[in-house]
């Protein structure tokens, strides 16, 4: 929906998603050897190199997800949604890996899914992926 009343906006995309971790290594081992995503950026920044920049995504995905320290807070809380075309199947591998998943789920109107936490408290939706048009 539209309001003509406010300016376009230049936004073309939603590209990175943040969560708050306490260790982004350890971060970094749970998203790329358990849930397979791809680390995209690790770089220092800053006048001194105080900051580090840390993203990882899923395979193919232009979407990112940044791993950021807390900024004067405890890590966690936040929560994205990802998409798969085999809920089930992809339910079943992170669960032989030890990662803390409910059980897959199916409500009227709602895509089938199931949520998942890292090792932070953020939670994430893995929900079935809209057949293709």
């Amino acid at each position: 929906m539209t309001n003509p009343t406010q300016a376009a906006t230049t936004v073309t995309n939603l590209a990175v998603a943040m969560f708050t971790v306490a260790d982004q290594d350890a971060a970094i081992a749970f998203y790329t050897q358990k849930l397979g995503y791809e680390l995209r950026s690790d770089v220092q920044y800053g006048e001194n190199n105080e900051g580090r920049w840390v993203e990882v995504a899923p395979p193919g995905s232009t979407a990112r997800l940044a791993l950021n320290p807390p900024m004067g807070s405890q890590p966690g809380g936040g929560g994205i949604g990802v998409e798969t075309a085999d809920v089930d199947g992809e339910h079943a591998r992170l669960k032989a890996l030890g990662v803390d998943v409910d059980e897959p789920m199916t409500a009227p109107g709602a895509p089938r899914m199931f949520m998942m936490r890292d090792p932070d408290g953020n939670h994430i939706a893995v929900v079935e992926a809209p057949p293709a048009a």
